[in-house]
Parts: structure tokens; sequence; C-alpha cells
């Protein structure tokens, strides 16, 4: 008798070069639970990667529209929902309806070339329509592909990946956070600080 034969399995997903890292410090109720942070695949989206990363190190000045810094430090992640993401980066209103990129207000879909095949990948939240790019990003908990040319994947959770999954549980399916999650600090890793985090 001919034994089963197993099925095929798609290719492992490939994510492209990590150009930049950078780290978001994230409490819970004013409580430090640790650190995520995130590779950047700067050669593939090169503007939504910059975008980000001067958002992360509040260097990029006040919002041409908003007047505000343009950082995320102190800012809410506002949007949970449990098997699908968390969401943040509205600096400005703190509840999803603001934000602001560096280059003032929204900016376009560089590419969709990244697809959402596997989770703890970081995408840029929309305005709920093509080319509407601000400062708000979520991280997927699950693989999301029916968001595949829909929203830009411009990076991938490296370190704190158990981070994620504790804010994951605070969440609810309207997307209400049952206890206050803020980004505490964030900013840019230079290399030497990535080679001697690597040694450990």
């Amino acid at each position: 008798m001919k034994m089963a034969e197993r099925p095929l399995m798609g290719p492992k997903p490939t994510l492209p070069k990590i150009t930049d890292t950078v780290y978001l410090d994230i409490s819970v109720d004013e409580k430090p639970v640790g650190r995520i942070v995130v590779g950047l695949f700067g050669e593939v989206v090169p503007k939504t990667v910059e975008n980000f990363k001067r958002l992360c190190a509040c260097d990029a000045g006040k919002g041409k529209l908003s007047g505000m810094d343009l950082c995320y430090r102190n800012t809410a992640i506002h949007r949970i929902i449990p098997n699908f993401m968390i969401q943040g980066g509205d600096f400005t209103h703190q509840n999803g309806i603001g934000g602001e990129s560096i280059y003032g207000g929204k900016f376009e879909d560089e590419s969709f070339e990244i697809l959402h095949n596997k989770k703890y990948l970081v995408s840029m939240a929309n305005a709920g329509g093509p080319n509407t790019n601000g400062s708000q990003f979520f991280i997927n908990t699950v693989k999301t592909s029916w968001l595949d040319g829909k929203h830009v994947v411009f990076g991938t959770v490296l370190e704190g990946q158990g981070v994620v999954d504790e804010l994951e549980h605070l969440g609810t399916n309207s997307g209400v956070t049952r206890k206050d999650v803020v980004i505490v600090d964030s900013g840019v890793l230079k290399e030497e600080t990535k080679k001697i985090s690597s040694w450990f």
C-alpha cells in the first residue's frame, strides 16, 4: 500500500535586505513592558522607510500642516485587534484620525512588492484609500494577505515579538485598547549598537 505523500508547502517567505534598524519602547498603564526593534527595507521602499525612521528619531522638526513635533515618542498605540494587528503613530490626535508624514500631509503608496505573507510585518496604515500614507503604522499579528496591494509593507519586527504578543492580548474586536499603551521612547539604532546586541 502506497504511503500518503505530504502536501507540498509553499516556499518560506523571504524578506528584502534590512537597511536600517529602529526601536519603539512600550509602556502599558505607565509600566515599561519592553522594546520592539524593527528592521526597515530601505532598498525597496526608501521614501516610506525614511518617513518612519525620521519619526522614530524625532529629528524632522515640526509638521507642515499640524505644527506639531514629527515624533513617535509619547504617542499611543491606539488600536489593537486580536488576531489582526496593533496600530499606532497618530501623534496629532492619539486616536487614529490624525498624524502627518515628514513630507507634509499624506504621501503616495511607494510599492506593494513586499507582501503581508507572515506575521510581525510593519506596514503603513492609510486613510482608507490609495496614496494616503501619513505617520500611522501597524504590526500584523497574523498573516494578512487581504491587505496586499492596499498597504505598503516597509519593515519587520526583529526583536520584541513577545512584546507584540503581549500587546495583542490588550485589544478588543472593536480595536479599543483595554489599557493605555504608549510608545514612551523611539529612535534609530546605530550600526555599532546593532552589532553588540547581536552578540547576546
